[in-house]
């Protein structure tokens, strides 16, 4: 079917299809077979296989009930204390389908629930452990509070490799009938940063122009997703032509309809490309994250990025 996402049609199904993690896998697919699972914190990057694994686990663990015993919340939508207490409670409270004892709540991108929700699911964690038990996924493990943290068993994810990626891309190739070559595959690996998900996407998105999928043409792909110009609103920037860099910046924007948070990111990659002395790229590393904090925190974006880009003036004009 050609409207399918490639990224739920090529998800691992067995703990054996799954890339990467190897240590994971193993100590994970001891206790899913044991059938008594702890709670389990899993901390990583996107893209590393944290929700797949959760969602073998649950299909190992319960067979075809999977579906009757699984609860998938996402914690970035709904981050307030009442999600946590109303709808993990009213699913943790009633006794799972089968031979298994308990459900699985998996609640992803645990680490954006505010320390007051925290506290709400660590004892929602207590009240029920006897019928539940949690997968939280997080990106850092260091903003979920000690006491969930000492509750879970923690497995760290890694950024995948270039060798699991490569097997991802391999299985891809021939299940679509697709020519990627040995070039393609190291631009599919750099243009993804280790992330298998962007990985799928980005095959896709290429596949979508030619079944022969060289590295121009991710290129293209990588470009029409990235910021362009980053660099040219810069170089206005430096020579002192803050008029050009505001109108280029503005076009960027607007055109490309590019958010201020990425932005940011493309500038912060660029700085250290510039011709300036390292200490003035250090500076403006700083300004850089001071003035992503407030967009962030609410500021509009496009007058905070003008008071950036016046910072690069000021230091062309300095250098």
């Amino acid at each position: 079917m050609e409207s399918e996402i490639w990224t739920e049609k090529f998800r691992p199904s067995r703990f054996s299809d799954v890339v990467g993690q190897e240590e994971i896998i193993k100590r994970v697919e001891a206790l899913t077979n044991s059938l008594n699972i702890p709670h389990f914190l899993f901390a990583g990057p996107a893209g590393t296989g944290k929700s797949t694994l959760a969602l073998i686990i649950v299909k190992e663990l319960f067979k075809e009930n999977w579906k009757e015993n699984y609860l998938e919340l996402n914690a970035s939508d709904e981050r307030g204390i009442q999600i946590v207490r109303e709808k993990v409670k009213n699913f943790a409270r009633t006794k799972s389908l089968g031979s298994v004892p308990f459900k699985v709540i998996f609640l992803d991108e645990a680490d954006a629930l505010t320390p007051e929700a925290q506290q709400a699911l660590r004892r929602t964690m207590e009240n029920y452990s006897a019928t539940c038990r949690f997968i939280l996924s997080v990106n850092y493990s260091s903003k979920v509070i000690d006491p969930i943290q000492s509750r879970c068993v923690l497995f760290r994810f890694k950024i995948l490799e270039k060798k699991d990626i490569e097997r991802v891309i391999k299985k891809i190739a021939e299940t679509e009938n697709l020519t990627i070559d040995q070039n393609s595959i190291e631009a599919l690996y750099e243009g993804s940063e280790g992330d298998c998900r962007r990985c799928i996407n980005l095959i896709q998105s290429t596949a979508s122009i030619s079944p022969d999928i060289n590295s121009e043409l991710i290129s293209t792909i990588l470009s029409s997703s990235k910021p362009k110009d980053i660099k040219i609103i810069l170089d206005y920037a430096l020579s002192g032509d803050f008029q050009k860099s505001r109108e280029k910046l503005l076009d960027v924007m607007l055109k490309e309809s590019i958010s201020g948070e990425d932005i940011i990111k493309a500038i912060q990659k660029e700085i250290w490309n510039l011709p300036v002395e390292p200490e003035l790229k250090v500076k403006l590393t700083e300004k850089t994250g001071e003035t992503e904090f407030r967009i962030v925190e609410g500021s509009d974006p496009f007058i905070q990025l003008q008071s950036l880009i016046a910072s690069f003036v000021l230091a062309g004009i300095g250098k």
